[in-house]
Parts: C-alpha cells; sequence; structure tokens
C-alpha cells in the first residue's frame, strides 16, 4: 500500500471526513452541500468526473480518426490508452480531493459553534499597520492602485480562483501519463483544505472586509462584492441560530487559502517542470490573487504569509506522500504509464524534506 500513490490521500480523506461526521454528531448540526458553480454535489461530481475523462480522450480520438469517425476513435483511444488502473487513479484523486473539500466547508461552517465569540482580528490589524509603518495595506493599494479599473481586474483574477482549480486538477490527473503526477497534485490540494482547516481553529478570524467594512466602501461594484455581501448574509443567519439556519458559513480569516492553493499550483508547476509559459501563467495569477486578498479585505499580511507557508507545506508533503521528492524533469504527454525518472536536485533539498 505504501507504493501506491493514494495510499496517503485517502487517509487523509477518510481522517477529516471522520472529524467533519462526528463534529456534525456532536453540535447536532447536519452536514451540508457547498454548492458550486456547478449545481450540488450528486451533479457536480459526476459532470466534473465526465468532462475530465472527455477531455482526455476526444482529442486523442479525433488525432486517430478525425472527427467523421469519431466514435471509432474513441472506442481505440479507450481500448489502448484507458485502463482500469488510469480510471482508477483519476477517480481516487477526484474523490480524496473532493471529500477534504467538503469535509474542510463543513468544518469550517462550525467555527462559530466552536470557538463562540472567539476571534483575533486586532492582533492581525496590529500586525498589518506594524508591517506597512503604521498604515493600512488595504487603503495603501487603494491610494496606489485606484478603486475602479484595478477593482474590477482583480475582480475578475479572485472569482477566476473557483472554476481554476478544479480544472487544473483535472488537467493532471487526466493528461499526464505518470500517474503520480496527478496524484501528488490532488494530495497536495486535498493539503490545503486540511491544514487551512486547522489554521482557522488554531486563529479565528474574520477578514478586514467583515472586521472593519467601512475601509472598503468607496471600491467600485464587481462580483467580489457580491461574494462578499453573500457571505455576510450567510453568516448573519447561521450565528442567528446554526441549528435552524439552512446556509453554510464561509468567513475566516487565517490562514489565506486563495494564497495557499495557487501558491500550490504556482510551486507545483515549477516542481514539475511545465513549459515556460505555464509556470509563469502560474506565477501571475499567484501575485493577482495576493493582491486581490489584501485589496478588497479579504484577508491580513499575515493571512498571506500564512497561505505561503500551508502551500509550501502541502507541495513537500505530497511530494514525499507520492514518491516524488526532489525535481521532476517534464514528461511527454505520450509517454507511458510509468513514473517520470527522479532525479536529486541539491536546490530542492529544503524544498522536499518535509
Amino acid at each position: 500500500m505504501r507504493r501506491w500513490p493514494y495510499t496517503f490521500a485517502v487517509a487523509v480523506a477518510l481522517a477529516i471526513t471522520a472529524t467533519a461526521v462526528a463534529s456534525s454528531v456532536y453540535l447536532g448540526l447536519p452536514l451540508k452541500d457547498p454548492e458550486g458553480f456547478l449545481g450540488p454535489a450528486y451533479v457536480r461530481l459526476p459532470l466534473l468526473a465526465l468532462m475530465f475523462f472527455a477531455a482526455g480522450i476526444i482529442p486523442s480520438a479525433i488525432k486517430r480518426a478525425g472527427i467523421r469517425k469519431l466514435p471509432q476513435g474513441i472506442a481505440v483511444a479507450v481500448r489502448e490508452e484507458w485502463s482500469l488502473k488510469r480510471v482508477g487513479y483519476i477517480a481516487t484523486g477526484l474523490i480524496t480531493f473532493y471529500a477534504c473539500y467538503v469535509s474542510y466547508r463543513n468544518l469550517k461552517s462550525y467555527l462559530p459553534v466552536y470557538r463562540d465569540g472567539v476571534l483575533e482580528d486586532n492582533l492581525l490589524v496590529e500586525f498589518d499597520h506594524w508591517m506597512m509603518f503604521g498604515s493600512n495595506p488595504a487603503l495603501v493599494m487603494h491610494e496606489l492602485m485606484g478603486t475602479d479599473v484595478t477593482a474590477q481586474i482583480l475582480s475578475f483574477a479572485y472569482i477566476a480562483y473557483l472554476p481554476l482549480i478544479p480544472v487544473t486538477l483535472g488537467a493532471f490527473l487526466v493528461l499526464s501519463r505518470d500517474l503520480s503526477i496527478g496524484a501528488w497534485y490532488s494530495t497536495a490540494l486535498g493539503l490545503n483544505w486540511v491544514l487551512g482547516t486547522i489554521s482557522y481553529y488554531i486563529l479565528p478570524t474574520v477578514g478586514p472586509a467583515f472586521w472593519q467594512p467601512q475601509l472598503f466602501t468607496d471600491l467600485s461594484t464587481t462580483n467580489v462584492t457580491a461574494l462578499q455581501q453573500s457571505l455576510f448574509r450567510a453568516r448573519v443567519d447561521v450565528l442567528a441560530d446554526p441549528w435552524v439556519s439552512e446556509r453554510i458559513h464561509g468567513v475566516a480569516g487565517f490562514a489565506s487559502l486563495h494564497t495557499s492553493v495557487t501558491f500550490t499550483a504556482a510551486l507545483f508547476v515549477g516542481r514539475t517542470g511545465q513549459r515556460l509559459v505555464v509556470r509563469i501563467a502560474a506565477w501571475v495569477f499567484f501575485l493577482l490573487t495576493i493582491l486581490a486578498t489584501v485589496y478588497f479585505g479579504w484577508h491580513y499580511i499575515a493571512d498571506v504569509i500564512g497561505g505561503i507557508v500551508i502551500g509550501w507545506m502541502a507541495v513537500s508533503i505530497g511530494a514525499w506522500a507520492t514518491g516524488n521528492r526532489g525535481r521532476r524533469r517534464r514528461r511527454n504527454l505520450k509517454d507511458d504509464d510509468q513514473p517520470a525518472t527522479v532525479t536529486a536536485d541539491p536546490s530542492d533539498a529544503g524544498a522536499s524534506s518535509a
């Protein structure tokens, strides 16, 4: 079992799922489905799986037989490229990722009940002011970058995170013939949800936009505005009576999981030697995400730092758990299903020793 790259991910998924179920029973609160942009879980997960499998099969089928003979091409592609082992690995990656995510969302929703009235935002406000020599970082950004065009650009980047993460997971699970690469990424993403949950309970905060909302009233209206208002209404409803509310609580500041997940993605594509354009795009998106989280008041500077630490830990632990320690050379998608050659790189000794 240790040689199976998903052993650790399955254990982590079972542990956090058991924790969420035990919390639900202990608190007398139901487990809830955090509905996403594709609808409820029983629709979303099978649909995502079908989309990912189609993305892996159809291009190969067209290349083999052309569009006119697509059914024959699909049959050949499935027979020659899609072993039960490969399908099982991809399904395991999706299920463990989703189990960790759903459990994380529910445990995040239970946070106000477990830590009733305990918030440490004042501590992080003071740290922000210390880091910025007495100024508020969000207000400094508003002054330097403006509150109209910049708000629209950063809002687009922030909201794009929601569909991009499952899409990148599907890409690495389906398109990489080295099955341990997909396992590594899936494990790393799952660890983000687990480590993020732990950080929420260690230092419960709500973030600047919910702690000092008056600082962000000059920003132009964006999709982030609507999202923050929706989260605020859900928070008020849950706090009023969590046993009656049908909403799921989604406000927590430390650490920033937008930061941790995008840092995980950027670090991962570098460690796996993806194409230069992919690496550049990942790091640019990560930097835009950091700017957006502070600009809109989602997070404090300490949240961003915590998110980077979680992202590094997730990639490093994921590398160890899936047998991918050290930097890996980039593999062509036409390679076989055997693991990529692992070469030691002294520069990676620290990053892969977790």
